[in-house]
């Protein structure tokens, strides 16, 4: 349960500033011209997957519409904007009553996209919606990303528990949405309390070396530990001498002992010896939880042995080698003229290097096979086609500037195990290779 379903304020501070300072001399330059109210439609989506990965997860989502909700330009941001003479006065007026009154539509959080996938799609005037770029982008580009090493994780993990605790990898805010993005990716908890309060993520955490150095002795570690959390607390193991700490912790504990946790070492072979040397003192029940610098394929070459869960940290908040999904935010349409009714006119950027995009406002869709399994990403603008109007893939999430779009995160994350299911056999192998669905444009 999070701090909104317990009724308590969530804390988003005013998002205003989490822009690039051309957002607004933009702004200022299309008030003077007439063109700021002209009715736009912006989207966001990636040219390409990070390389060898099969697919993108969407992740964020709940956190745009909350900067979205949040946008909001106080006096001393004013102040500041006047001082640094980004705006003039007509364009600070302006900015005083900034509220986004338009739509926002995009794939629900969880799912999963690929190169041309309309993510998400803004739609106002110019001037409202071309100041949320920068904010859009960088929630959905690091969210994503996140989600996107997370859900890697999982499948290597086959099902064994997750445990996210990047924490101290990363900037301080940035670990909170990280927790989020790795929760909706598969993770099951985190060390977090912060991302507990804020999202209501289950919290882990019992002790570091450092406790076991503090005491006297190995043995007046663990039995403060059991006696303060319990038998069935988790007791690491590995700050000196692993078989002797397995003993010592089985004889304070018992067999009732909750998990011990290795962190260091040759993770295969140690987790095979101290699971024999568990079940031969009688814990038989006890878990054994590795950490020590996990990624994907670590997780993966610990399939055959006798571990229990994971914890996982600088690789996931660093999205495994990809922190970023490369996501762009790019005008699509425009109104012909002023006027409310005028006609939408398609636009694209047509410039080298690959930096292109496709106009027009669009839909997304997946083809499914007989079977039911994900055969191809559609993406076209006009009229749906009957055979795809029941696997539309875009969902409002903001209407006329009110936020209907909101959902638990357990929704999201659950909504990502349905997803990942759906795909092909081959999107959860781990080998590089091209995304594992085609974008086709109708």
């Amino acid at each position: 349960m999070s701090t909104a379903d317990l009724g308590l304020p969530v804390d988003v501070p005013s998002t205003a500033l989490f822009t690039d300072r051309y957002e607004l001399t933009m702004l200022r330059a299309a008030l003077r011209s007439g063109a700021a109210e002209r009715r736009s439609v912006f989207e966001a989506f990636t040219r390409r997957l990070p390389e060898g990965r099969r697919y993108g997860v969407v992740a964020g989502t709940g956190r745009v519409l909350d900067a979205v909700a949040n946008f909001r330009f106080d006096a001393p941001v004013l102040e500041f904007l006047e001082r640094e003479d980004v705006v003039d006065a007509a364009t600070l007026d302006w900015l005083a009553d900034y509220r986004f009154t338009g739509d926002i539509w995009g794939y629900p959080e969880g799912e999963v996209y690929f190169p041309g996938s309309p993510i998400l799609r803004v739609e106002g005037s110019f001037a409202e919606a071309v100041l949320l770029e920068t904010v859009i982008l960088s929630i959905l580009n690091h969210d994503s990303a996140i989600a996107a090493a997370a859900s890697r994780m999982a499948v290597a993990a086959g099902g064994r528990p997750l445990m996210e605790m990047g924490a101290r990898r990363t900037h301080e805010l940035a670990a909170v949405a990280a927790s989020r993005a790795a929760y909706v990716g598969g993770f099951r908890s985190s060390s977090n309390l912060a991302a507990g309060f804020r999202y209501g993520i289950p919290t882990i955490g019992t002790s570091a070396h450092a406790f076991t150095l503090l005491h006297d002795t190995e043995r007046d570690a663990f039995t403060a530990q059991v006696d303060a959390l319990g038998r069935g607390t988790t007791l690491l193991v590995d700050t000196y001498d692993l078989t002797a700490a397995v003993r010592t912790a089985v004889e304070i504990a018992g067999p009732e002992l909750g998990a011990v946790r290795i962190d260091s070492g040759d993770l295969l072979l140690l987790a095979h010896r101290v699971r024999q040397q568990l079940d031969d003192l009688g814990a038989k029940d006890t878990k054994i939880v590795v950490t020590s610098d996990l990624d994907e394929y670590a997780i993966a070459s610990l399939a055959a042995a006798p571990v229990d869960s994971y914890g996982v940290g600088t690789s996931l908040v660093t999205g495994s080698g990809h922190p970023t999904c490369s996501m762009v935010y790019k005008l699509v349409a425009r109104a012909t003229s002023d006027d409310r009714d005028a006609p939408l006119l398609p636009v694209a950027k047509k410039s080298m290097g690959g930096k292109t995009s496709v106009g027009g406002r669009k839909w997304a869709a997946r083809r499914l096979d007989e079977d039911g399994v994900a055969a191809a990403e559609v993406v076209g603008t006009g009229p749906v086609p009957a055979d795809l109007a029941d696997h539309q893939l875009l969902v409002p999430l903001v209407r006329h500037g009110e936020v209907i779009g909101r959902e638990p995160l357990e929704a999201a994350r659950s909504r990502h195990i349905a997803a990942r299911a759906g795909l092909p056999l081959s999107a959860t192998q781990l080998s590089r290779g091209e995304p594992v669905l085609a974008t086709e444009t109708a």
